[in-house]
């Protein structure tokens, strides 16, 4: 059984009388468990709906509609398949003291890596899990590997039940179900010829492997750092060397790269990234990999809708790790616009200094940083930072952070949102009453890779954001869950997953342990 939290109007859910607190109970006989049961059971163009409505009344309802129309239904949160893994890496144990509970919810759902694009492990499922995936068609799932060698697999996760890796995923793939890996690379432990093995054994695999990122592990100051430490410059050297090996036999023999590694692993060893074609169609840029190289195509698609700012003073806003990264995209847009952009590098005062995305930087940073900066036109802020209610990590608002700010501030991906929206006048230039509106739109092609529901997904967080100005007392709080893949790989984030802290408390925590560096 799964339960409604709200129902949009002028939608078949409203037509058909569903309210919140309403029980779905089963589509064409069959009982509903969770999300995954409810939209893909009512994929079809006629159902019936058996439920039983807040007054304790059971109805059936049979359905027709037209193809494309959505039921217009928000469902409560799943409960969320809890991790039993116990990773000296995870970035639950690197929290500090104080933080909503939620944030300390260790995660390991393949629904979420199937929807949402979290990494899991895949060492808790059941039989019924397997044969469920298979028959929904689950694909692709996001899998944190780390090591195919089970003996050091099971080190890395702390599980000495965790089930042998590459076994699992060929059980999977010789049904049809394909997978986007990762590999956190703990040094001393999975890296040097574990590395080269375990990249091997996933290639060996076949194509139900898509990709495979190498990224480094992570931590921040509350980490177990007596039990790992972070990869030094020569380390992330040999790993790349380890990487291009692989990638350049699967550009002779599959005609891509199909290995990875992560923007971050490049930025330690003090390596150019390669060019933007390397990583075709940028299929794991929200893990870090291809981010900067993802933006500066992205600017270049939207040349001709950038606005003039010539004239105009614009910050920029990022964490340490894309600071070396960012003028030479800063480059690119002041070239096209004209105006001047000033990269605001702002330290994590969290979590600390060695967590430098900018997607985890809490509000009280940002603030401290743009405390006194009359001087500036406008200031773009990584919208990443922020959770579908607009807050950030530490519990600010972004509307509490625009009425303390001395000059106006956008949320943006990718730069080419906002200033796109600016160059269209549907966004004022340095307003000094900082009413800002904030829109994040997406890529066209972004757009024709979702499904129905995550298209209405998309829509609603986006319009929140256009919707979103300092004056407002309070947001609404009815949008439907965000997935994380939909965002842009922003210039905001290299080598972590941002943080998407969903308004639905157990969805806090996702992007903690679903990243690159928090991964189980």
């Amino acid at each position: 059984m799964i339960r409604v939290q709200s129902v949009a109007p002028d939608s078949i859910g409203g037509e058909l009388g569903l309210a919140p607190g309403t029980e779905l109970l089963a589509v064409n006989g069959r009982p509903l468990e969770d999300f995954l049961d409810w939209e893909f059971l009512t994929a079809d163009d006629r159902f019936l709906l058996a439920a039983r409505l807040p007054t304790g009344e059971a109805v059936e309802y049979d359905i027709e509609r037209p193809e494309g129309l959505p039921m217009g239904v928000t469902l409560e949160p799943p409960r969320i398949r809890r991790s039993g893994n116990h990773c000296d890496f995870c970035f639950v144990d690197g929290n500090p003291d104080g933080l909503r509970a939620p944030l300390y919810i260790r995660d390991d759902d393949y629904r979420l890596s199937f929807r949402y694009g979290n990494f899991a492990t895949l060492t808790n499922l059941k039989p019924w899990d397997m044969e469920r995936i298979v028959e929904y068609r689950l694909s692709p799932l996001y899998v944190s590997v780390h090591a195919t060698d089970p003996t050091i697999r099971r080190w890395l996760l702390r599980n000495p039940e965790a089930p042998d890796i590459i076994p699992q995923l060929g059980w999977f793939a010789e049904r049809g179900i394909a997978f986007h890996t990762q590999v956190v690379l703990v040094p001393g432990v999975n890296d040097g010829v574990e590395l080269e093995r375990t990249l091997a054994a996933l290639y060996g695999l076949g194509p139900a492997v898509v990709s495979v990122s190498v990224v480094p592990v992570a931590l921040t100051e509350f980490s177990k750092h007596s039990l790992v430490r972070e990869l030094t410059r020569d380390e992330c050297r040999a790993a790349l060397a380890a990487v291009d090996r692989m990638a350049t036999r699967a550009l002779a023999e599959r005609g891509a790269p199909w290995c990875f590694g992560a923007d971050d692993l490049y930025l330690q060893a003090g390596e150019p990234l390669p060019g933007p074609a390397w990583y075709g169609d940028f299929e794991q840029r929200e893990n870090g990999v291809g981010a900067v190289r993802f933006l500066q195509t992205r600017i270049a698609a939207a040349v001709e809708r950038l606005p003039d700012l010539a004239g105009k003073r614009i910050g920029v806003v990022t964490g340490r790790a894309m600071g070396p990264l960012m003028p030479q995209v800063l480059a690119d847009v002041a070239a096209t616009t004209g105006g001047r952009f000033e990269l605001v590098v702002v330290e994590n005062t969290l979590f600390g200094s060695s967590v430098t995305t900018a997607g985890l930087l809490p509000g009280a940073a940002i603030e401290r940083a743009l405390g006194d900066r009359r001087d500036l036109d406008f200031v773009l802020l990584p919208a990443e930072a922020v959770n579908d209610d607009l807050v950030f990590v530490d519990d600010v608002s972004a509307d509490e952070l625009a009425e303390r700010l001395p000059c106006p501030v956008h949320l943006s991906y990718d730069f080419a949102d906002v200033l796109g929206e600016l160059g269209s006048g549907n966004a004022e230039v340095g307003t000094g009453d900082h009413s800002s509106a904030f829109r994040v739109p997406r890529s066209a092609l972004e757009m024709s890779q979702m499904s129905r529901s995550q298209r209405c997904t998309m829509a609603s967080k986006s319009d929140r954001c256009r919707r979103y100005s300092a004056s407002m007392a309070a947001v609404s709080s009815s949008s439907h869950l965000s997935r994380k893949s939909f965002s842009t790989s922003s210039y905001f984030c290299s080598g972590e997953r941002a943080v998407r802290l969903s308004s639905m408390a157990v969805f806090m925590a996702l992007s903690f342990c679903s990243s690159t560096s928090m991964s189980r």
